[in-house]
C-alpha cells in the first residue's frame, strides 16, 4: 500500500523523503536495531494518507550520506514498507529483499534534490 523513506533531523531532506525527530529511529527499531516486520503501530506519520490502509509494516535502518552535506557525517535513516494484509510482514520472515531496496536507497541518496 506504501512506502517511504524517513531521515532525522537536524537537517534538510531529499525531496519527497520524510523528517523524523532526533532518535526517531532508534525509537522505532531500538538502539541496535536494524529492522522491524510486523503489525502496524502508533508514531510518525510515515504513510501519509494511506496509514489508515496498513495493517503490517517493514522498517529497514538507513544511514546514507546526504547530498550537499559532510560526506562523512552519516545520518539515521529509514525505509519503510507498508501492507494491507496483517501477515504482510511478520517478525519471522526474512528481510533480505526489503533490506537490499534499503542498501540502494541509502547509496543513491546523495544524488538525491535536497529540500530546504
Amino acid at each position: 500500500v506504501g512506502a517511504a523513506i524517513a531521515v532525522e533531523k537536524p537537517g534538510s531532506a531529499p525531496f519527497g523523503w520524510r523528517l523524523l525527530e532526533v532518535g526517531g529511529v532508534d525509537g522505532l527499531l531500538g538502539d541496535h536495531g536494524l529492522t522491524w516486520l510486523g503489525p502496524m503501530f502508533e508514531g510518525p506519520d510515515l504513510f501519509g494518507p494511506a496509514s489508515g490502509e496498513i495493517r503490517s509494516v517493514a522498517l529497514i535502518r538507513m544511514a546514507p550520506n546526504l547530498g550537499g552535506e559532510r560526506s562523512d557525517q552519516a545520518r539515521h535513516a529509514l525505509c519503510a514498507f507498508g501492507s494491507p494484509e496483517a501477515e504482510g510482514f511478520t517478525p519471522g520472515m526474512g528481510c533480505e529483499l526489503v533490506a537490499f531496496i534499503a542498501r540502494v536507497v541509502e547509496r543513491t541518496a546523495e544524488r538525491w534534490p535536497i529540500l530546504n
